[in-house]
């Protein structure tokens, strides 16, 4: 079956630009969300310059020969690049950068998943909610190392340190790896304007209750808003098997 989706984005209580970007393929075949940062006109640019240059290569190359996990690689190598060269002739740009996530159905349904920085890809399974991506940030690496605890990480001031990002000369790390899935589970890629304010079991709350993807996009959307919605908060819900 067909799987059903939707995705939305809205830039929040606090600030005046949206910095994050998303795309859906209208066939189903992938989905993105990226976050930029780096200034108002930087973070705008790096995210779209993202997911257009993601979307583009995987557009290109869906039919070639290269398996998933390096059709995912070199997408998000070519998108690191388009923005190295917007960077070199917008010099005011030079600081840009952007997280990203990527979910690709290419191999008989069977979803890769690609991410740099900390925006998420989780998977609902009946009532669990599972974190698929790991976060490449500062805290993150500190919770591994049990430095810090879960519950210190959410507060932490460096919890938006990233270790990784699209937009810089030394990117070595692109996190890339198969998804498992079952009829009935859902995908959710967001940015960290909905991890910031919602828990995970929030976040399950809603999408356990509200099972139309698009109503569930704008209920996670508004219960982050009702937290603070201090960031942009993008959205995008992906059921594998969807209930009529």
């Amino acid at each position: 079956m067909k799987p059903s989706f939707a995705g939305k984005t809205d830039t929040g209580l606090v600030r005046s630009v949206n910095q994050d970007s998303y795309y859906i393929d209208s066939d189903g075949r992938f989905f993105i969300v990226a976050d930029g940062m780096g200034g108002h006109a930087g973070g705008q640019e790096a995210s779209r310059i993202a997911a257009g240059a993601i979307q583009s290569y995987l557009v290109e190359h869906w039919e070639g020969p290269e398996d998933s996990p390096l059709l995912l690689e070199k997408a998000f190598l070519t998108a690191n690049q388009a923005i190295l060269t917007d960077q070199l002739k917008h010099p005011e740009r030079a600081d840009m950068g952007t997280t990203a996530v990527a979910v690709i159905f290419r191999d008989e349904g069977r979803p890769w998943c690609a991410n740099i920085g900390d925006s998420r890809l989780y998977r609902l399974h009946g009532a669990r909610l599972e974190q698929i991506t790991e976060d490449q940030t500062w805290v993150a690496q500190a919770v591994k190392k049990k430095a810090l605890t879960p519950e210190q990480a959410r507060t932490h001031p460096w919890r938006h340190v990233l270790s990784q990002c699209l937009g810089r000369e030394d990117l070595h790390e692109i996190d890339i790896l198969p998804v498992e899935v079952k009829p009935g589970d859902r995908l959710l890629l967001c940015s960290d304007g909905l991890t910031e304010e919602l828990s995970d079991p929030l976040i399950a709350s809603h999408l356990k209750s509200t099972r139309a993807c698009e109503a569930a996009a704008t209920a996670l959307i508004e219960a982050a808003k009702e937290k603070g919605g201090r960031d942009n908060i993008t959205v995008v819900i992906v059921a594998i098997d969807p209930l009529k």
